[in-house]
């Protein structure tokens, strides 16, 4: 099948939802399951595949081009996947609510638009599918009104100033090699001088960064997750914000080239060593901010920008080792990330709360989701037989064998953060006692449990057969310019050790036994009243299942004023500043025609002087 009828299936799709919504919400809802699941069986036939096609030739004379190779290929089988399993778990979570056609057409619109831009060949077109994309995006992310349409604007004003900055870059390159096409651009990019390079690097970089939710570009991410609809906030961070990775690996790999973009700059202040920098910040930061974070929705949207670091870490080291990491970790990220969002959006779903503070004891009364967030948890940090701990060993491994011991450092810093939150985010949620609101809590529906059963062994799979993603991966490597790996299902082998999970698997399944036979040997648990546990003789705050919920609210008070996100402020700050000179600008429309006469006079007056000092010189 050609990429322009998947597309057309794509986005015709979406709009047949739409239309099918108005006749019966049964239909509509069982047409965009299949439509999600055909589109992931029609890429996964593609694997495999090279294609570069002109699909139009007439767009003001700029050829549009799709093209299909093995890093486009991997991007859309995750969007695939990941879009339809949030349609599916959509079908209970939207029941009964207002506008859901319109949701349905955008989930799919947005699902749609991040294919078009995987599959772009030439510039103009990643541009428009990336605007579409973006514009939908800002419509799901203020689909529950309210506060969701403040998130939305934040989000959208930051996008514009992204898309701004693409397209200087854009014209910028149709001015200086006559071609849009990515292909062309890439032959002949070498040619330019470094200072030009760099501009068209940081443009195009900050359009990216802010989709990636990058330092200093990150302030959108918190608000539009804590707003959005569950569903969409496990495409938001799993993968619609890693088209500012696919961006990236594009820009710096394709466009540029291995060479180019390893040899701008020398030492510390060489172009890849600043992005490594940028990359470890945005890891420390944001992990230790999430610790502090009450809304759990909030929390996994911190954990999200300091886990997009560990990618641009890994993309921007500029090794083999590390490339494969950092898109591994992409990929990663995406299925326990997604999934993370999924439970806590069934946790809300049957609670109506994510405060972390008043809730507790789920754990048997939705066990599946407690399995799930547990899987989730233990891919997030990177606890072995999960995909998240081949991804981080891969980077780990980089950084210690290349000698960057303060980039190591930053990495297992923030895997220690890591380890902290999501203590905080499955104690406070499913340990613990049950408050008694929740006593008759239902279990989740069907169709949440299942899309959260797929990603979770999903992520065990590939934990335990890393080889398989890994083969892509290598192939993509390759691709770029480096040197293949030696990959095997169970890992990677090399000079300086080798992966092997199916020792670590084994390992962890006799330990896990013996630790069976202990806990079955131990004493039996005893229930025991909400208020009747020692605490040192700290009381429980009413509707709050553990004293500590408000027991550090003391320091928290102190440290408070510090706890400022000067970035987001500075945002602020430009905004207001902005809001204040148009209305000032604005009295100058008056209404008054006397007024108005005195500026033409005043104009014409200031274009004479110009004419004669122009005359003089």
């Amino acid at each position: 099948m050609s990429l322009e009828i998947l597309l057309i299936i794509a986005f015709g799709g979406a709009l047949l939802t739409y239309l099918l919504g108005k006749i019966s919400h049964r239909l509509r809802d069982s047409f965009a399951v299949i439509i999600s699941l055909a589109l992931v069986a029609i890429i996964a036939c593609l694997y495999g595949r090279f294609v570069e096609k002109t699909f139009y030739s007439g767009f003001l004379g700029i050829p549009l081009i799709l093209r299909l190779n093995m890093l486009s290929w991997f991007f859309a089988i995750a969007i695939s996947a990941l879009g339809a399993l949030s349609v599916i778990f959509s079908l209970s979570y939207v029941k009964g609510r207002e506008g859901t056609d319109l949701y349905y057409l955008m989930m799919l619109v947005v699902n749609a638009a991040m294919l078009g831009i995987v599959f772009s060949g030439d510039l103009v077109s990643l541009f428009i599918f990336w605007e579409i994309m973006s514009w939908s995006t800002f419509l799901l992310i203020s689909y529950n009104r309210g506060p969701a349409l403040a998130a939305g604007m934040k989000y959208i004003v930051m996008s514009i100033a992204g898309s701004l900055a693409m397209l200087i870059g854009i014209l910028s390159l149709y001015v200086s090699f006559n071609t849009l096409n990515i292909s062309q651009i890439a032959s002949v990019v070498g040619s330019a001088s470094s200072g030009y390079i760099l501009f068209i690097l940081t443009a195009f970089g900050i359009a990216f960064g802010i989709k990636n939710a990058v330092l200093p570009f990150h302030t959108w991410l918190p608000d539009a997750h804590s707003e959005a609809p569950a569903p969409f906030s496990a495409v938001l961070s799993g993968i619609l914000i890693k088209m500012g990775t696919y961006g990236f690996l594009l820009l710096l790999y394709v466009i540029m080239g291995l060479k180019l973009f390893l040899g701008l700059g020398s030492g510390i202040f060489s172009f890849h060593s600043v992005l490594c920098f940028l990359g470890a910040v945005t890891i420390i930061i944001p992990t230790f901010i999430a610790m502090l974070q009450t809304d759990a929705k909030r929390l996994l949207a911190w954990s999200t920008i300091g886990q997009a670091g560990y990618i641009i870490l890994g993309i921007a080291f500029g090794t083999n080792l590390a490339l494969a990491g950092g898109i591994f970790h992409f990929f990663n990220h995406a299925l326990f990330k997604a999934l993370l969002f999924l439970a806590i959006g069934a946790v809300e779903f049957r609670t109506h709360t994510r405060d972390l503070d008043s809730l507790g004891g789920l754990a048997k009364k939705m066990p599946v989701v407690f399995i799930a967030t547990l899987v989730g948890i233990c891919a997030l940090i990177g606890v072995p037989l999960t995909n998240g701990f081949v991804s981080k060993w891969l980077i780990y491994k980089t950084l210690i064998l290349e000698g960057s011991p303060f980039l190591a450092f930053c990495a297992l810093v923030g895997t220690w953060g890591t380890i902290l939150y999501s203590y905080k985010l499955i104690h406070n949620v499913f340990l613990g006692q049950l408050p008694e609101k929740y006593k008759d809590i239902q279990k989740s529906p069907l169709s949440m449990q299942l899309p959260m059963m797929v990603l979770s062994l999903a992520i065990l799979l590939f934990g335990i057969l890393p080889g398989i993603p890994l083969k892509v991966i290598n192939s993509i490597g390759t691709s770029f310019g480096f040197e293949s790996l030696n990959v095997t299902l169970w890992g990677i082998t090399s000079e300086t050790g080798a992966l092997n999970t199916i020792n670590i698997f084994s390992a962890v399944l006799a330990a896990g036994i013996i630790v069976w036979i202990l806990f079955r040997l131990g004493a039996k648990s005893v229930s025991v009243a909400h208020d009747d546990s020692y605490a040192a003789g700290a009381y429980t705050p009413v509707d709050k299942y553990h004293y500590t919920a408000e027991f550090y609210n003391p320091l928290y008070r102190m440290i408070k004023p510090f706890l400022r996100d000067v970035i987001d402020e500075f945002y602020y700050w430009i905004a207001s500043s902005v809001r204040s000179f148009a209305g000032s600008v604005r009295h100058i429309y008056s209404g008054d025609v006397g007024h108005y006469v005195m500026y033409i006079i005043l104009f014409l007056s200031l274009l004479i002087f110009v004419q004669m000092r122009w005359k003089v010189w």
